[in-house]
Formats: C-alpha cells, sequence, structure tokens
C-alpha cells in the first residue's frame, strides 16, 4: 500500500467537499493551492476561496499563488514533497506543477469525458438536452482534459433540473469518487483508459454574458433546456421593454405566439413566443430589481 502524501488544487464550492471528503477519512494532505484573496462586495474587504475557508477551519498548509510558473511557487510546491496532486475546479496548470508529482496528477472533471470538455460541462450537458452526465478523474497530460481515465460515475440528467440541482448532485458524486480514486491509487487497484474519441465530441466552452440571451426562434424545448441550463449562474437572459430581464426558470406552453413576441394576463403569466409554442417565464429578474417570481413581479409592473 502506497503511503501518500497530496497535494489538493482547487477555489469554489464545488472543490470543498472534494477536500472535506479526504480530510474526513484521513488522507494526508500536505498542500493545499488556492486562488489568491479578492475584493468583494462594495466596501471590497478581501474575500477568500470556498476552499481556503475550510482550508483555515481545518489547519492545513496553504499556499496562494498569483502566478504558478513563479519560481519561489513552485520551490514552496516542490518542498511539500508530495508523491500526488488533485485538481477539482481550478486554474490550467503549467507542466511544471503537473508534472512534478512522482505518481501524477489527476483532476475531477463533471462529465462522462471525454464528452464535454472544457469550462462548463454541468451548463452545457442541460443546454443540449442530454438525459445523462457523470464524473470522471484522469490524470493530466498536456492537451486540456484528455488524459487517461482513471474512474467514472453516471447520473441521470432529470427534466426538471438546472444547473443548480445538477451541480449540487455531481459535487458529492464527484466528491466520493477522489476519494475513491486516491484509494485506488494507494492500493495500485486501477487500471487506466485512454478516452474514446471514435463518438462525435460535444465541447463545453467556457459562457460568456451573450451566450447567455434568449434565442426566441427556437423550439420550445430547446429555449427550456438553454434557461435551465444557465440557471442559477450565470443566467440566460432576454429584453422586457428595453430592459435586460433575467429568466431562471420556465415551463413549456402549448399557446401560440408569434416567434419573440410576449404577452401576459398581468396576474398569472408572462409568455413569450418561440419556434413553436411558447414559454412561460416562472421566475425572473428584471434590470435594477431583486429576483422574484413572476406572479410577484406582475403585481408592480404593468406590461
Amino acid at each position: 500500500m502506497k503511503e501518500l502524501r497530496v497535494v489538493f488544487m482547487g477555489t469554489p464550492e464545488f472543490a470543498v467537499a472534494s477536500l472535506k471528503e479526504l480530510v474526513e477519512n484521513q488522507v494526508n494532505v500536505v498542500g493545499v493551492i488556492t486562488a489568491p484573496d479578492k475584493p468583494k462586495g462594495r466596501g471590497k474587504q478581501l474575500g477568500t476561496s470556498p476552499v481556503k475557508e475550510y482550508a483555515l477551519s481545518q489547519n492545513l498548509n496553504i499556499l496562494q499563488p498569483t502566478n504558478l510558473k513563479n519560481e519561489e511557487f513552485v520551490e514552496a510546491l516542490r518542498s511539500l514533497n508530495a508523491n500526488l496532486q488533485i485538481v477539482v475546479a481550478f486554474r490550467m496548470l503549467p507542466e511544471v506543477v503537473w508534472n512534478m508529482p512522482e505518481i501524477g496528477t489527476f483532476n475531477l472533471h463533471a462529465s462522462l469525458l471525454p464528452q464535454y470538455r472544457g469550462a462548463a460541462p454541468i451548463n452545457w450537458a442541460i443546454i443540449n438536452g442530454e438525459t445523462e452526465t457523470g464524473v470522471t478523474t484522469f490524470f493530466l497530460q498536456h492537451e486540456i482534459d484528455t488524459g487517461s481515465v482513471i474512474l467514472q460515475e453516471r447520473e441521470p440528467i432529470h427534466g426538471e433540473d438546472s444547473v443548480g440541482s445538477l451541480y449540487e448532485r455531481l459535487m458529492l458524486k464527484g466528491a466520493i469518487l477522489v476519494l475513491k480514486t486516491v484509494r485506488a491509487i494507494e492500493n495500485d487497484s486501477y487500471t487506466l483508459s485512454p478516452q474514446n474519441e471514435t463518438a462525435e465530441l460535444r465541447e463545453a466552452p467556457k459562457i460568456f454574458k451573450e451566450t447567455c440571451r434568449i434565442n426566441w426562434d427556437q423550439p420550445t424545448k430547446r429555449v427550456y433546456n438553454f434557461i435551465s441550463g444557465l440557471s442559477p449562474y450565470p443566467c440566460a437572459w432576454t429584453t422586457l421593454e428595453d430592459k435586460n430581464l433575467k429568466v431562471y426558470s420556465s415551463k413549456v406552453s402549448e399557446k401560440e405566439i408569434p416567434t419573440g413576441q410576449y404577452n401576459s394576463d398581468h396576474k398569472t403569466y408572462l409568455r413569450f413566443g418561440c419556434s413553436s409554442g411558447s414559454i412561460d417565464i416562472l421566475e425572473l429578474q428584471l434590470e435594477g430589481k431583486k429576483r422574484m417570481a413572476t406572479t410577484e413581479f406582475l403585481k408592480g409592473y404593468k406590461i
């Protein structure tokens, strides 16, 4: 059985679940690498990442490099004498970092690789109407998200799922898979599988604000998936009387109204026409206002 010295790399909440799983199961985490503190909120007070907050609570050794190629950081990382590195929701690593430990560096990715390589796999799986996704651990190599697969777990996508609900399930399932992968490495009881690239591959590129604009000239199911695949963040949007309108949830309607136009009974629904049928918006946020149910919004806004 290998004695592991692990460095963990991650920043957002998604990564905390994996780090917590390792710590609570007595994995020897000798260092945590996370993003530098950044100004947050109106007061611009320095805020720490969720991973740093948890690492501090466990008295773990923390490094926060601004430049992953910086010689001082590389030497500090090398001094930890780790033989395995684990990456969950962190930035792209230079080879001098990922190739440092004897065993290697493995990454947790929120898709069934090779499908949905890229920065936003959960979003794009829902946007594209997939009925299944999952989590994958794989060893890093030069090309992003292409290394040999260690383990995978599948997860169904339900019709009512948003990014928020699927994110929670994959975060927890991924944490368990990270620990399972560590145990397999400790016991040398795993087989690496090259990623199968014979199928048509779907990518998961980074999402920008303009990506999130709703195209009403599409079938209702496509629009519904698009809204769900961006909720609650970064959020799909359209315009209502020249103001930006974020759309958090919706449902498909059979009512036919012209594409891109909207109507309302001023009490219960706000409906936009698609290329076939229409979409009822259930939860929204108008520019300058707070997030609310459409029924609440219509009490104070006349269309």
